[in-house]
C-alpha cells in the first residue's frame, strides 16, 4: 500500500504544489514525463493524489496504434483510467468527502441529464467524459480533479493497487448482471486478460458453479485457476467445442462471456451455448462485422447481449475486492514508478506471456 509522509501535511491539510509530473503519449510507442499544472478543483470536484494506476488494454491500443475505431489520439495525450488515491482538496459544494479520504475513481463522468442517464444507463451517455479516451486526458498524473459523484470510498484494508481493479471487475459485474447469471450456472469466459480474469471473480461472486476459461497462454490459464476457474482450456492444443461438450454433458454452457475480442471466439460461442442460453459480448473485435449463425440462435433461442463499460457497479466491486483481496493480488505482476512509464507500457504491450496487470505509481520515486 502506498503511504504518504506526514511531511506532506500542514495543519492537517495536504500541501498541493502548483505543478506536477504527468506521462504524455507524444507519438505511437513513445511516452515522456513532463510538467503539467495541477488541475483546478470545481465546486463539485475533489482533487485526488493518485496512489496507483493500472494499465488497461485500451491504453495499450492507443499507445501502439493511436486510435480505437473513430477515437483518435491528439498528441500529446495523457492515458490511464484505472486509478485510486487520497483526496487532498475539495470544492466548496462537495458533501460526500473530506480531505484525507481514500477513494477509487470511476473514470466515466456522465452528464446525468440526458435521456440515457435519466433511464439509469449513464454508460450510454453521449457526452460522457471518460478518462484517457481522446480528447479527455487520463490518470497518469500525480493529481487528478474528478467530480465527487464518480468517486467511491475504499476501506483502509484495501490497497490502492487492488482498488484500481474495481474498474475491470466492474466490466465483469456488468456482464453477469446483463446476462442475468443464475446461481449454479455454468459459464465459459473466453480470453484471460485482466478483464477476463476479473470476469471470473464476478461470475464466482454471483454464484456460478462451473467456470470454464479459454486462452492460449499457460501463464494466464494458471492465473485463472487461482481465481476460481474450474476448467482451463488451452485453445492452441485443444478442441474447445469437444471439451465444453464433455464438461457439460453435451448441453453447452448457460452463459458465454467473450472478453478477447477475437472474431472466431465470438463466432464459435454460438455452438458452445446451450438451448435457451446467453452470450455476452465484451471484447471489441478488430473488424466491425462478425459472422454469426443466426439460424442456430433462433432455433435454440440463444440471447446475444453486449456490454459497454458498466453502471452502478463500483460499490459492489469494492466490496468484493475487500473480501477476496489476497486471492487476486497475483494478477498484479509488474510495478513501476511514473518515471519508468516507457518501460511499463512496453512491458504491458510486449510481454503477454508473463505480465497480467501492470501497475504505475505516480507519486512514488
Amino acid at each position: 500500500m502506498v503511504k504518504y509522509s506526514d511531511k506532506e501535511k500542514l495543519k492537517g491539510e495536504f500541501i498541493v504544489p502548483e505543478y506536477m509530473d504527468a506521462a504524455f503519449l507524444t507519438k505511437p510507442l513513445e511516452v515522456k514525463v513532463l510538467k503539467e499544472k495541477v488541475p483546478k478543483v470545481g465546486s463539485k470536484d475533489v482533487l485526488v493524489k493518485i496512489g496507483a494506476v493500472g494499465i488497461c488494454g485500451s491504453d495499450i491500443h492507443y499507445y501502439a496504434h493511436g486510435h480505437i475505431g473513430e477515437r483518435v489520439v491528439q498528441y500529446p495525450h495523457i492515458q490511464g483510467h484505472e486509478c485510486a488515491g487520497v483526496i487532498v482538496a475539495i470544492g466548496d459544494k462537495v458533501t460526500r468527502f473530506k480531505v484525507g479520504d481514500r477513494v477509487a475513481v470511476e473514470p466515466g463522468v456522465s452528464c446525468m441529464a440526458c435521456e440515457w442517464c435519466k433511464e439509469g444507463r449513464y454508460n450510454l451517455c453521449p457526452d460522457v467524459q471518460f478518462l484517457s479516451t481522446p480528447p479527455v486526458k487520463g490518470a497518469f498524473v500525480q493529481y487528478l480533479s474528478h467530480r465527487e459523484d464518480f468517486l467511491y470510498p475504499i476501506p483502509d484494508t484495501l490497497s490502492f493497487e487492488l482498488a484500481t481493479l474495481a474498474e475491470p471487475l466492474s466490466v465483469g459485474i456488468h456482464a453477469v448482471k446483463r446476462g442475468n447469471l443464475k446461481p449454479n450456472s455454468t459459464v465459459l469466459i473466453t480470453g484471460m486478460g485482466p478483464v477476463g480474469l476479473m470476469a471470473i471473480v464476478a461470475a464466482k461472486s454471483f454464484g456460478a458453479n462451473q467456470i470454464i476459461v479459454t486462452d492460449m497462454e499457460p501463464f494466464r490459464l494458471e492465473a485463472a485457476k487461482k481465481l476460481g476457474a474450474t476448467n482451463a482450456i488451452d485453445i492452441s492444443d485443444s478442441d474447445v467445442s469437444q471439451m465444453v461438450s464433455r464438461l457439460t454433458g453435451g448441453h453447452g454452457v448457460d452463459m458465454v462471456i467473450e472478453t478477447s475480442g477475437n472474431e472466431k471466439a465470438l463466432e464459435s460461442s454460438v455452438k458452445l451455448t446451450r438451448r435457451g442460453g446467453t452470450i455476452v459480448a465484451v471484447g471489441f473485435p478488430p473488424a466491425n462485422h462478425v459472422p454469426l449463425n443466426i439460424t442456430h440462435m433462433l432455433q435454440n433461442e440463444i440471447d446475444l447481449l453486449s456490454v459497454y463499460r458498466y453502471i452502478n457497479t463500483y460499490p459492489t466491486a469494492i466490496e468484493i475486492l475487500n473480501q477476496v483481496g489476497n486471492e487476486v493480488e497475483h494478477i498484479i505482476t509488474d510495478k513501476y514508478t511514473i518515471y519508468e512509464i516507457q518501460e511499463a507500457m512496453n512491458q504491458s504491450y510486449k510481454n503477454k506471456e508473463k505480465s497480467l496487470k501492470v501497475m504505475v505509481y505516480p507519486n512514488t520515486k
